[in-house]
């Protein structure tokens, strides 16, 4: 992707929160603020019935807006094209209400900044294509020219070596260091093992999930406080949405709360009635294990999958804001046999390494020397890295054991290292076959149900009475940015075909117009 004439940011595009980063002409990454004075800005989208759209209002004033109107967590829904929120007549997709999160961060910072045109966009390293894709979608319907999209643990690992003052130097101890970059936000989680030295970075292993995050540790403290509140009054609060919000408020704040304090008083209110009970630490760990757990395993896992000893990793990174909860530091403590860096701002380092990844593209393209001191573009120039894919890529065959039963063959297995490109020969499976279907599958089970099939296309005019079991070779592979690329071909007649990725869950390049000619007649506050 070119660069366009503007200055370029990183952004962090969270689900509860998201931040936006530029390098400084020293050569530092630094958040940029919101019209608040904040470096980062609630995800949370107001649609009110004046046709106003606010991003990250206060409660004050959503409380007077239906629930219906108020939009959270949405990169969850990220992909989804059964998602939809309707506005004024309108379905307004996840792409679209992720480009007014991104409009109004663009906004605010331009007033600080100037014009912004381009953007790295950081997303969790367990996003599929799908949901890759319309990251990027959400950027180009909120003007900004997407130049790449980022793993968000990458990003990190870019901030904490740069924080370290190791990142691109030359003139420094090459010897490389193992880290472990658990990423606990707000909606997702992942968790990464990158090996690095100040000019080379590649990750290892890679695992997580799209759905665990922040705010399933605030839906524990939600339903237990539901729960004494129907014990004592005879009503569930969970039936009326404005007493969820309200709930989920108050529940938020009690959890931030406690990262700090050994228990905290907690007043909830449903139809005219009040609840006060005291919340203790104790309780909330014990509530919410089974979450921890699982992101424990996923760590377990991936240093299993690395093919590394907790004992020899070199630093072990938090990010994320829900890394704040003192029983995530214990349990990565336990599991590493050593204490997690706190040295990184965990809500504002994904942004700040999505701006020195695109300073590195910048620089590359001999771009941002009037901004950016030279010796820094030096540094930023002599930085490679290398990712891994964190889905399995496979093929739908016929089952050699059982021809009618159809599996997920796996052409390209989760964590290789990417670029990479495998080949492998199939059959024809009856005689005169006079065409080739591919379906592309993104998963790692046998069952083809199981998995997201992200593309297909077919191999046509076979030559004439061809018979069972003729040669076919198809290859699969992953470019340096991770995208998907497949191909056919029949040996035979060599009759060739290539993919052409069929996003189902994403927006034609006609969407994504229509949505920004959209997008700009609402004034986003």
């Amino acid at each position: 992707m070119k660069f366009l004439e503007g200055q370029t940011v990183g952004v962090d595009l969270g689900t509860t929160y998201s931040a936006i980063a530029q390098m400084s002409a020293e050569g530092n990454p630094v958040s940029l603020l919101n019209s608040d004075g904040r470096n980062i800005t609630p995800s949370v989208v107001m649609l009110g019935d004046d046709g106003s759209v606010v991003v990250g209002p206060t409660f004050e004033r959503s409380s007077h807006e239906s629930p219906d109107h108020i939009v959270e967590a949405v990169k969850r829904q990220m992909g989804n094209k059964n998602f939809y929120v309707i506005f004024q007549n309108k379905k307004l997709t996840a792409e679209f209400i992720s480009a007014l999160i991104l409009k109004k961060m663009k906004q605010d910072a331009e007033k600080n900044v100037g014009p912004i045109a381009n953007a790295v966009i950081t997303v969790p390293y367990y996003f599929n294509d799908v949901r890759r894709k319309a990251t990027q979608d959400a950027g180009r319907i909120a003007g900004l020219n997407v130049v790449d999209i980022i793993n968000e643990p990458t990003a990190a690992t870019l901030a904490y070596a740069w924080m370290k003052g190791e990142l691109g130097r030359t003139d420094v101890s090459q010897e490389s260091k193992t880290i472990l970059v658990y990423d606990l936000g707000g909606g997702t989680f992942d968790v990464t093992v990158v090996k690095y030295t100040p000019t080379q970075f590649r990750v290892l292993a890679t695992d997580g999930d799209v759905m665990l995050g922040g705010i399933d540790w605030t839906r524990r403290i939600v339903d237990h406080v539901a729960e004494q509140f129907q014990r004592k009054f005879g009503t569930d609060p969970r039936s009326s949405a404005e007493s969820v919000r309200s709930f989920s408020l108050e529940c938020e704040d009690a959890k931030r709360a406690l990262s700090t304090k050994s228990s905290v008083p907690l007043t909830v209110y449903h139809a005219g009635k009040t609840l006060t009970l005291a919340l203790t630490r104790n309780d909330f760990e014990r509530m919410t294990s089974d979450l921890l757990q699982r992101t424990q395993d996923t760590t377990e896992l991936v240093l299993q999958q690395a093919k590394v000893d907790p004992r020899t990793l070199s630093e072990v990174v938090l990010v994320g804001g829900s890394t704040y909860m003192p029983a995530v530091e214990k349990m990565l403590a336990e599991v590493c046999q050593r204490q997690p860096s706190r040295e990184l701002k965990p809500e504002e380092a994904v942004a700040q390494g999505a701006a020195i990844h695109a300073a590195i593209l910048e620089a590359r393209e001999n771009r941002g020397s009037t901004q950016i001191a030279q010796a820094v573009i030096q540094r930023l120039r002599a930085v490679q890295t290398s990712d891994v894919n964190s889905h399995s890529l496979g093929v739908k065959v016929s089952d050699p054991d059982n021809r009618g039963k159809k599996i997920n063959h796996i052409m390209i297995p989760k964590n290789s290292q990417v670029p990479c490109s495998f080949s492998q020969r199939f059959v024809t499976n009856s005689p005169n076959q006079r065409t080739v279907h591919v379906y592309i599958l993104e998963g790692d089970t046998k069952d083809p149900d199981a998995c997201s099939q992200i593309g297909d296309f077919q191999v046509v005019d076979l030559p004439p009475n061809l018979p069972a079991g003729s040669p076919v070779e198809v290859t699969y592979s992953y470019d340096a940015n991770g995208r998907i690329h497949a191909a056919a071909k029949e040996l035979t007649g060599n009759k060739k075909a290539e993919a052409s990725i069929v996003r189902d869950s994403g927006l034609t390049d006609q969407n994504v117009d229509a949505f920004e000619n959209l997008a700009s007649l609402y004034q986003v506050e």
